[in-house]
């Protein structure tokens, strides 16, 4: 089996940022007054700025999921990939822009460049490292040369208030009860932004910069033991189980604003580290995957600053302590990207030359849709 390498990333993120002051103005107001939710959430999440994929004056939206892959991927292109020597594209993404076809065939009915092996992977913020590790097998295992992986979010366009306007007008016999959307939605709209990342992957480090060799991709899955926490096209029933889109009426599907993307803010704020970091590193360690003495860098995907010191408590019950001045993140000023996120993180460290020749790269990428999570070693050789 062969090495596989990082030899380049890019990142796309559309649009000017939008700072805490305009969110509203470009996603637009639901109901009569501003929400109440927001500042709260502002405050606890400490992102200042993030991107969007709408226009802020006319409200349109600028960029479809594919658009700002195909854009990510390009950018590579500029920097010296040549795209027909492709053997395989691998892109994941919480929300493509339709049902079917898959994603990574519309990534490369954008691009336009010569046939090749593509493949998508579904989830939430995981499936940009499935789609990542998707490629890497593949080149370790020879049976692709050059492969691209990709993880891109398109929230945005979901988000905006016309999408939650027959959701408030179904309700207006109720407005006083039901003056904004319900929490579980409202929260994320607060959370989530847009953005898009590649990697070229080969068998061969730069020979004239820095390369990242990946050693390691471990990921699992909780789902045996928790409820859905994180849904979109379906609503949670009193048991825990999820009714799906195709048993509610086309009327429903707006009326209860099916396709909006929700959250168990309860279960999230109960379970989420103690799976996503305890017990997946309990597991690693246990398993000698990597000694934590030797990480110079931890990137952490958290989607609020507001979990930054649990994840470190969870750390250290595992046995990881790697001090918060070795870790590196950018969710304040780039916002979360979901499955891009990771892609984002590693480019700014990549590419403004914050990493060094030897120095090893944890990163950790948890989904709370079931609670799953994925941890990456990677070395700069």
């Amino acid at each position: 089996m062969r090495n596989v390498y990082i030899n380049k990333i890019a990142a796309f993120l559309p649009n000017e940022a939008v700072d805490n002051t305009n969110i509203e103005k470009v996603l637009g107001q639901v109901g009569e007054r501003p929400s109440r939710a927001k500042r709260i959430i502002l405050r606890s999440n400490k992102i200042e700025t993030r991107y969007y994929a709408i226009d802020p004056k006319t409200h349109q939206i600028t960029h479809t999921n594919a658009e700002l892959t195909a854009n990510a991927i390009k950018k590579l292109e500029a920097d010296g990939l040549d795209l027909n020597s492709v053997d395989l594209l691998s892109c994941g993404t919480s929300m493509p822009d339709q049902l079917m076809p898959n994603h990574a065939s519309m990534v490369h009915g954008e691009l336009a460049c010569d046939p090749l092996e593509v493949v998508s992977t579904a989830g939430i913020c995981l499936s940009g490292v499935t789609a990542l590790k998707y490629a890497f097998t593949a080149v370790k295992s020879g049976e692709a040369e050059i492969a691209v992986a990709t993880g891109s979010e398109n929230a945005s366009a979901i988000m905006r208030a016309e999408n939650f306007a027959p959701e408030i007008e179904a309700k207006v016999d109720n407005l006083e009860k039901h003056q904004e959307i319900a929490f579980e939605k409202d929260f994320l709209r607060w959370m989530l932004s847009d953005g898009a990342g590649a990697i070229a992957l080969s068998a061969k480090p730069n020979t004239d910069s820095l390369s990242l060799k990946i050693d390691k991709i471990f990921s699992t899955s909780y789902a045996n033991i928790l409820d859905t926490c994180m849904y979109a096209g379906s609503e949670k029933q009193e048991d825990g189980s999820l009714r799906g889109w195709r048993t509610y009426s086309p009327q429903e599907w707006l009326s209860k604003s099916i396709f909006a993307v929700k959250q168990d803010v309860k279960l999230l704020n109960e379970n989420v580290m103690e799976y996503t970091v305890a017990q997946a590193l309990i597991t690693m360690l246990g398993k000698n995957m990597f000694d934590p003495k030797e990480i110079d860098w931890f990137l952490p995907h958290y989607s609020s600053v507001f979990f930054r010191d649990i994840v470190y408590e969870k750390m250290l019950k595992a046995g990881c302590d790697i001090p918060q001045d070795k870790w590196f993140t950018n969710l304040s000023y780039k916002g979360n990207t979901g499955s891009a996120s990771i892609y984002i993180m590693i480019e700014e460290l990549l590419n403004n030359g914050k990493v060094k020749k030897g120095e090893k790269v944890l990163c950790y990428i948890p989904e709370s849709g079931r609670f799953s999570t994925a941890f990456m070693l990677l070395e700069a050789v």
